[in-house]
């Protein structure tokens, strides 16, 4: 695995393990007022991060791609951000949703450029 793929698959591992500690933090402490965020961890981070990692390593030649540099980083910034503002929201600081928003918005950006990146590279002739 190379460059972004590699990059991906590493924020994916990350994000499983944060996300499998909340969720074990939630069980032991029987509060899962945090269950969005768990959710939110496992799925748009470990998940899509995973996939992110594996498209990028079935097509190499795109990962190479100044682009998908940009998609990287768009997501991984933009996804610390919507997990990290998320956990602080259900803490019960709700002056975090501005933030919040902006870390969403960019995460759904990230995941247009991903669909621009992807899309023709999957439907390209051989």
């Amino acid at each position: 695995m190379q460059s972004v793929a590699r990059n991906f698959f590493t924020l994916a591992v990350i994000y499983s393990l944060c996300g499998m500690a909340l969720g074990l933090h939630m069980a032991i402490s029987q509060d899962h007022g945090q269950m969005p965020t768990h959710a939110h961890t496992m799925a748009a981070g470990w998940l899509m991060s995973a996939v992110f990692a594996f498209f990028y390593h079935l097509f190499p030649a795109v990962g190479q791609k100044t682009i998908a540099v940009v998609h990287f980083w768009l997501t991984a910034i933009s996804g610390i951000g919507l997990m990290i503002g998320l956990f602080v929201m259900l803490a019960g600081n709700p002056a975090i949703e501005p933030v919040l928003a902006i870390a969403s918005i960019s995460f759904y950006a990230a995941m247009l450029l991903f669909a621009f990146i992807a899309l023709p590279a999957v439907w390209k002739k051989a």
